[in-house]
């Protein structure tokens, strides 16, 4: 966690890489990712077997306690979602469907294909690749309403044909769903769409319900108890990844309009009070300046109280001795979102090697790939940019390999294959081998006795 500022009229900590302590207060800055009490992993485990046991029942009494509302039954009907999208005004409509069109047009570039191949001796081998049977995306709702978390999620699924995509998302206290939500759920491809939130409807996709069906991936943001049940149903079921506080980086020169900076700052810090966002910079003038420029921001802001905690508790500037400091740190901090607001950003992409998605320029905040630009939103937090990769039509596919060998590539193998299986150890695999090759030997002389006998003639 940053180190809080030292002066109670500064909103974000100031370390710079001259500080004697700076390795410190840096590692602190990136170890970001926090961890679940004991407390919250017993409770979803607790959860996850009840409704293991009761089914649907407990799903419902979930729901009840959980969102306030009383439902006769989990799944939203055909008249519901028709009466959802009705009230959804015409302009938010217009806006939903382009969204959902950008999504689906960039993650169509590049779908991964089956292939194959064949060898002299008669060997055939390849992948086969094919859409899951059925996934499950979480959408955080009640209060909220998130239909880019809908777009983002399902649109890729759809893209490779996934045959069946099942929503869960918390309804409010009516028993309704956010129109919105049902909107974007209807242009991005969801079949199926249930009214249950937290850590049941994780369980419920994992397991399957009565009236829910069990899905082979979940995806989708949520809370420390969706995140939380995500981990502890891995492994009955694929998941994208275990998601963390959202988080962005923000590196600057000169060129850089303070006033922009804290924008692209405070936007991202009113998603939580654990959301984390950092300025990098080696404009020593820059940080006073975006330093004023929050302070003025936050003022009157609908999320203000959020912003601001995450500002003065995690939020830090870091001013660094030159831009290629400042690129460095960024590869070693491995943000979720990675702002370059410098001259000439398209060169500096070449230096970035860790971040889940890159917005070059001045022009390009981070709001823009949230809603409309087509990459996805959902990216790997907590420096696990490192390995893991945006949300794409990827994790909504499987691969199989198949392989034939004929007899004379067997032949032509066989004995790498026996050596190989003597070194490990593994005398059952180099037998399973032989055995075959002393057909193949037996074969060939009685065929090459045969071709004798037929010239004696």
């Amino acid at each position: 966690m940053a180190a809080k500022a030292k002066s109670t009229s500064k909103i974000l900590s100031v370390v710079t890489t001259k500080d004697a302590d700076f390795e410190g207060r840096w590692q602190s800055i990136c170890d970001r990712r926090g961890e679940e009490g004991a407390d919250v992993d017993d409770a979803v485990r607790t959860m996850i077997r009840a409704v293991r046991d009761r089914g649907d029942a407990e799903v419902l009494d979930g729901v009840e306690r959980y969102d306030g509302a009383r439902l006769e039954g989990l799944e939203v009907t055909r008249d519901e979602w028709d009466e959802g999208c009705d009230a959804v005004d015409a302009a938010d409509r217009a806006a939903i469907g382009k969204a959902a069109m950008r999504v689906r047009d960039f993650h169509r570039k590049r779908i991964p294909s089956s292939w194959e191949m064949r060898e002299e001796g008669g060997a055939y081998m390849g992948t086969r690749v094919r859409p899951l049977d059925r996934v499950g995306i979480y959408v955080p709702g009640g209060k909220a309403v998130y239909p880019s978390s809908v777009i983002m999620n399902a649109v890729p699924a759809s893209v490779v044909e996934v045959p069946e995509i099942i929503m869960a998302t918390p309804p409010r206290e009516d028993g309704t769903v956010q129109p919105e939500v049902l909107m974007a759920a209807r242009v991005a491809g969801v079949h199926r769409v249930f009214k249950m939130g937290g850590a049941h409807a994780v369980a419920a996709l994992a397991y399957g319900t009565e009236s829910v069906p069990r899905v082979y991936k979940i995806t989708g943001p949520g809370n420390i108890y969706v995140a939380t049940a995500k981990k502890q149903v891995f492994g009955q079921v694929a998941i994208d990844s275990e998601a963390g506080p959202t988080e962005v980086a923000i590196v600057a020169d000169r060129s850089a309009t303070p006033a922009w900076l804290a924008a692209d700052l405070v936007s991202q810090a009113e998603h939580d009070e654990i959301a984390q966002a950092i300025l990098i910079t080696h404009v020593k003038s820059i940080a006073t300046r975006v330093q004023e420029q929050v302070t003025r921001q936050l003022k009157g802001l609908e999320r203000e109280e959020i912003a601001r905690k995450s500002l003065t508790d995690r939020g830090a500037i870091i001013v660094t001795r030159s831009l290629e400091e400042s690129i460095a740190l960024a590869n070693d901090y491995a943000s979720e979102h990675l702002v370059l607001a410098t001259e000439g950003p398209d060169a500096l992409l070449k230096q970035v090697t860790n971040a889940g998605a890159v917005f070059l320029g001045h022009y390009t905040p981070v709001a823009a790939g949230d809603y409309m630009a087509g990459p996805n939103h959902v990216l790997p937090t907590g420096g696990s940019a490192r390995f893991f990769s945006p949300l794409g039509v990827d994790d909504f596919l499987t691969r199989m390999t198949f392989t034939r060998f004929e007899p004379p590539k067997l032949r032509e193998l066989g004995l790498d294959i026996i050596r190989l299986a003597e070194v490990e150890g593994l005398t059952a695999h180099g037998r399973s081998v032989d055995l075959r090759l002393q057909k193949i030997r037996r074969v060939r002389r009685e065929r090459e006795a045969a071709r004798e006998a037929e010239a004696e003639l």
